[in-house]
Parts: C-alpha cells; sequence; structure tokens
C-alpha cells in the first residue's frame, strides 16, 4: 500500500442513525477508525453491530448521519468509498463448488483486476492464506479453517484498505484460529483500517488497539483496553452457577452489602448469578449463607480479576455471546 492509500485509509461515522420502521437499530453512532489499527465493534446480540457494518459497507441506507470510508461518503460516493474496502462476512462468501484459486480471481476481477496483475495478486493470497497446495480443489471439500482461510483471502485480494471483519473465527479450530489472528495482524501492520466484530472477549483483547461497546443501537463505552479496563473499577467478579430464585437472591444480596455497597449483582439468571464484590474472596461464606437461605444452590464458582469481560456484563447485564 503506497502513502496515498495509508493517507485515506480509514473510517468515519458521524450521527449515525438507522430506523427500521419504528425502530431504531443505530441510534446516534459516532466513532473515527484509522489505518494500521484494529477497531473493535462489541456487542450482545440485537445491539446493532450488523446493522452498523451493513451501512459501512453500503448495503443497508443510512436513515440519516454520515459515513465516510476512504475519505468518500458511502452514500454519495459509492463506488469510490467501496472501490478499497474489503469485507470478510460472516457467512462464508465463496463458492462451495469453484475451486480456491478461481474463487479468488472471481473476487479480484469483481474489483478491477485483471491480466498478469490479477494473476500475480492470487498467488500472493494463495500464499498468504497458506492455500497454495490446495489452488485447485474445491472448497467444499474444506475443512471449515480452509474454508474461513479463503472467505478472507476474497475479501483482501483487492488489496483494500480498510477492513470490515464480522465474526471472522466462527466455528474454526484452534490452529486456524491462530492463523487467522496472525492475517489480521500482518493486514494491520500494512496500514489497513481493520474494523472487528466478535463474540469472543479474549479475540478483542488480544487483538484490538480500540474498542467500542454497543447495545440497544447506542455506544455505551469507547476507548483503549487500558482505557476500558480502568473504567471497569477495582471490584472482583464472581460469577456462580446453579440454580437461583431470581426475585429472592436480590434483596439478600443487596442485604449484606449495605452500609458500604460492597456488592453488587450484575446478571441475575436462573441458572446464573454474577456478582461485582470489593475483595470477594473475603465475602464468599457470606454470600454463601444469603445464597443458602433464599433457597439458591450453587454447583460452580468462578472469580476473576476485572476484565473487558467484565466490563461488559456490568455495562450491558449480559454474557458476550450471550
Amino acid at each position: 500500500m503506497g502513502d496515498t492509500d495509508h493517507a485515506k485509509t480509514g473510517i468515519v461515522i458521524t450521527g449515525l442513525v438507522k430506523n427500521f420502521g419504528e425502530f431504531r437499530a443505530v441510534d446516534d453512532l459516532s466513532f473515527r477508525a484509522e489505518g494500521g489499527r484494529v477497531f473493535g465493534l462489541l456487542g450482545p446480540n440485537g445491539a446493532g453491530k450488523s446493522t452498523a457494518i451493513g451501512c459501512i459497507s453500503g448495503l443497508t441506507k443510512p436513515t440519516s448521519g454520515m459515513i465516510t470510508v476512504n475519505d468518500h461518503d458511502i452514500v454519495r460516493e459509492p463506488r469510490a468509498a467501496k472501490r478499497r474496502l474489503g469485507v470478510v462476512p460472516q457467512e462464508l462468501a465463496i463458492y462451495p463448488d469453484l475451486p480456491a484459486r478461481d474463487n479468488l480471481r472471481y473476487w479480484g476481477a469483481a474489483f478491477g483486476l485483471r491480466g498478469e496483475e490479477l494473476g500475480q495478486r492470487v498467488d500472493d493470497v494463495l500464499e498468504t492464506i497458506g492455500l497454495v497446495d490446495r489452488a485447485g480443489d474445491l472448497p467444499r471439500t474444506f475443512s471449515g479453517g480452509m474454508q474461513r482461510r479463503l472467505n478472507f483471502g476474497c475479501g483482501i485480494v483487492h488489496e483494500p484498505t480498510v477492513i470490515l471483519l464480522d465474526e471472522p473465527t466462527v466455528g474454526v479450530d484452534p490452529q486456524s484460529r491462530e492463523r487467522l489472528y496472525e492475517l489480521v495482524t500482518e493486514q494491520r501492520d500494512q496500514g489497513a483500517c481493520i474494523l472487528y466484530t466478535t463474540h469472543y472477549m479474549e479475540e478483542a483483547e488480544r487483538l484490538c488497539d480500540e474498542i467500542a461497546i454497543m447495545d440497544h443501537g447506542r455506544m455505551i463505552a469507547h476507548g483503549s483496553l487500558a482505557e476500558l479496563r480502568q473504567t471497569a473499577g477495582e471490584h472482583d467478579h464472581l460469577t456462580l452457577t446453579g440454580h437461583f430464585p431470581v426475585e429472592e437472591v436480590r434483596p439478600v444480596i443487596d442485604a449484606i452489602s449495605e452500609p458500604h455497597r460492597l456488592l453488587e449483582v450484575l446478571l441475575a439468571e436462573p441458572n446464573q448469578l454474577v456478582i461485582a464484590a470489593h475483595e470477594a474472596s473475603t465475602r464468599l461464606p457470606a454470600i454463601f449463607r444469603a445464597l443458602e437461605g433464599a433457597g439458591a444452590r450453587v454447583s460452580e464458582t468462578t472469580l476473576r480479576r476485572p476484565n473487558l469481560e467484565t466490563l461488559f456484563i456490568k455495562l450491558t447485564g449480559k454474557e458476550l455471546r450471550a
């Protein structure tokens, strides 16, 4: 990628709103994602992430607001905006009965590559995604991880400067997941702006330079991983699995939390309870006694220091993978 491309790399969203009838899927979303960085967009199911991705890619027209991709308005200048935009969707965008090499040739040609340039670029991508020895094989014979790598290759064959990665590692084995992580890092290091959505919190913590958390269509937190961890506070998070009569559990936890509010119920479901607690390990006996008195049964206990996942639960009241 040349200096000119690098200078234009990025996504700028200002006041994005998308309504479907009376339902507002995205509500006043604004952020800037820059070249050479991975911007993570996280949120529970229904948070508005997929709608936002659809608007950025030009597949969904915003109700209001502005999106620029590579310094071009996606609505007013769609061809220019999409020319160096790569999309790696959650649903595989490959043809299972077309050889891997021809899949890459198809997508390269769709973005204007021709002749020797197209052939060289296809060879380069096959090398990058580790499928040189399977170039003539049909993707329907590939493992899930190999299909995901080919899906990734189809999204980068035209050397995009902005890449949208929507759940790129869903359903892959650990080895393929590691290779996909390497591919993301390589594209970032080459100067691409990467917008990354995932349901795996460890991926966000490992890959993302900047993270935005959405819920109910709005951005509810935004910053670097260090900044978000600081937002999570100093309370430990105690996750209990078992049986919990929710209506009885909250009052007894609130009662032992007084007067200093050292405990807070973040998530209460019939089979799971998440509690934020100052020095949680010292409070376990009191918590267990209170829960037993409320008719709860605890089968498993997990204690975690504050991290991105605990912040997510604190902000949304949900687990990311819910």
